[in-house]
Order: structure tokens, then C-alpha cells, then sequence
């Protein structure tokens, strides 16, 4: 119980820092009073850029780290298979696919693309789960199938950055994992269904634990195994792609995320769930400020910080430590 506390209030220490960090990181610097007193009064021009152009990224970047690795521990927990990951599995090529295509058909539709992109992911984890049933779940066959569904949407997705239109440019941007010039209608949509997401996510942690069980045992507490796949599933596609929609494609965190969640915390879910959510924002976060200030004035995409930082320290985790999944 120590080392869970001291896990949790050590990740919200440091996404704090971050936070704070990522504000004053860049060209513009304000002392944190004078950015809360130019919040609210408005008279600050310095406050002005900060608020329009930093705060809007820093924000997506926390709520679609915490969407990304709270749907990894559910699709793990769904699929009892430790790599599967939104990114891996194709509910994220699938999401952003959707929104692509919505965004070129109907441009003035752009605050119901989360809705778009769920219906994606949605379609690319049932093709998913339909496809690798066979007399029922076989893990492997389930990633297998899901790197195949992965490389369809992937490469239907790149086929749009070759019709040398407008349209091109806001495809990219729908897609891109570089999360500059973020707006505030961003963030809106993206707190709006990520908070509608997370909170569900919160509701069905016992759910979770009853799906390490096997199918049978479930059952014979009383437990309806489908339903709970069914409901689980729903929201960890809703999580995946409206951070898909908002903040791009990001392969790894939902990967990385859980697995250092039970190494530190467990696997409980009603503290693995909100444990990953912390974590996923200081990763995402980081990733981004990384991003912009290593090379400014030009930008690192997020995802590729977040596979540099993420491949090693996992590989690292996973030779020191002896747990395994459902452990």
C-alpha cells in the first residue's frame, strides 16, 4: 500500500512540474502570477500568446495521454493480452481513417469527428475481434490479425496524402501526432469525450479484475463475460479514438503505460485506471514539450519522443522486474 501511495503522489508531483515547465518553455516567459493575473484580466499580450498557443496543446496533451493508456489497460483487460494497445491492434488507424474521411466529405462537421472517429475504431476493433474467433480468443491470433487490420487503415490513410488538394493539408492536421497550433474548439471536444470517457472507464474497474478470471470461472460467479467484453471494448474505442481525433496517432503510450502501472501499483484495476491516467498525461506532456523546445523553432512530432523515451525504459523495466501480466 506504501509504494502504491508513494507511486501516485510521486506522478502527480512530477506532472505538475511539467505542467508549470511546459507553460514558460519556449521564447515567452511569465512568472505564475503574472500568468494568472493576465488570465483574468486579459491585458497581459505575452499572457495572450501563452494562452492561445501553448495552453490549448498542453491540455490535449494531458487528456490524450490519459485517454491513450487508460484504453491500452482496457483492451488488456478485454483481450487478457498484454501487448494489445489501440495503436498495435488498428482502433487507432481505424479512428483516424474515419476522421480523415469525414473531415474531406463533410468539412463543416468538425465537432462530431470524435463521433466519426469512434465509429472507426469501433469498425477496425470488431473486425478485429470477429475475425480472430475461433471456437474463442486465442491471444496471438488476436495481435496478428490486429497488425493486419492496422496496415489496412494505415495505408487507406496514406492514400490521402497523395491528392495534392486542399483537402491534403487537413487531413494532416486531423492526424498529426506534432501538436502545434491546437485550438480552443480542440479543446473542447477533446475534454468533453475524454472526461465522458475516463469517467466510465472509472465504473467498471471490478469488471476489469473479473476478466483476468477465466471465462468459465467468471461465469460461474454470475458474471456476464460478453456484456462486460462488450461494454469494456466500447469505451476503450471511445478513449483511443477521440485522442486519435484530437491529438494524432500515438503508438506506444497505451503499450508502455499499463505495463509500468502494475509493475509500480498492482494490477487492480480501480488503482491501475487512474494510476495509467497520470502517467500517460506526464508522458504525452513531456513528449510534446520535448518536442518543441529541443530543436526550436522547429518541432519533434510527440509520438517519435514518445518512442524514443518509451522502447528503451520499457525494455529496461521488463528485464528488472519479474512480474508478468495478471500477476
Amino acid at each position: 500500500m506504501k509504494k502504491k501511495w508513494l507511486s501516485f503522489m510521486t506522478i502527480i508531483v512530477l506532472l505538475m512540474i511539467a505542467l508549470i515547465y511546459s507553460v514558460n518553455a519556449g521564447s515567452i516567459h511569465v512568472s505564475f502570477g503574472e500568468l494568472i493575473n493576465g488570465l483574468i484580466t486579459g491585458t497581459n499580450g505575452d499572457v495572450q500568446v501563452i494562452r492561445d498557443l501553448r495552453l490549448p496543446r498542453i491540455i490535449i496533451a494531458v487528456f490524450a495521454g490519459a485517454s491513450l493508456s487508460v484504453s491500452g489497460v482496457l483492451l488488456q483487460a478485454v483481450m487478457r493480452n498484454p501487448l494489445a494497445e489501440p495503436g498495435i491492434i488498428g482502433v487507432s488507424s481505424g479512428a483516424g481513417f474515419m476522421a480523415m474521411l469525414m473531415v474531406v466529405i463533410f468539412p463543416t462537421l468538425y465537432f462530431y469527428m470524435p463521433l466519426f472517429a469512434f465509429l472507426g475504431g469501433a469498425l477496425a476493433f470488431f473486425l478485429v475481434y470477429s475475425i480472430s474467433w475461433k471456437s474463442g480468443l486465442d491471444p496471438l491470433r488476436m495481435i496478428l490479425i490486429g497488425v493486419a487490420i492496422n496496415a489496412i487503415f494505415t495505408s487507406l490513410s496514406q492514400t490521402f496524402n497523395y491528392r495534392g488538394s486542399y483537402t491534403t493539408s487537413m487531413v494532416q492536421e486531423v492526424t498529426t501526432s506534432t501538436l502545434a497550433m491546437k485550438k480552443w474548439s480542440d479543446v473542447e471536444i477533446m475534454v468533453i469525450y475524454g472526461t465522458i470517457g475516463l469517467l466510465l472507464a472509472l465504473t467498471v474497474y471490478a469488471w476489469c479484475n473479473y476478466l483476468a478470471l477465466e471465462d468459465k470461472t467468471a461465469k460461474s460467479l454470475g458474471f456476464n463475460v460478453n456484456l462486460a467484453r462488450f461494454v469494456i471494448s466500447g469505451i476503450a474505442v471511445l478513449l483511443a479514438s477521440v485522442a486519435t481525433a484530437t491529438a494524432g496517432l500515438f503508438v506506444f503510450v497505451g503499450l508502455l503505460v499499463p505495463h509500468i502501472g502494475r509493475i509500480l501499483v498492482g494490477t487492480d484495476h480501480k488503482v491501475l485506471i487512474p494510476f495509467s491516467a497520470l502517467l500517460g498525461a506526464l508522458l504525452i506532456l513531456l513528449s510534446d514539450t520535448l518536442g518543441r523546445t529541443l530543436i526550436a523553432p522547429n518541432e519533434i512530432p510527440a509520438s517519435i519522443i514518445m518512442a524514443l523515451i518509451g522502447g528503451p525504459f520499457l525494455i529496461f523495466l521488463l528485464r528488472k522486474s519479474d512480474r508478468i501480466y495478471g500477476n
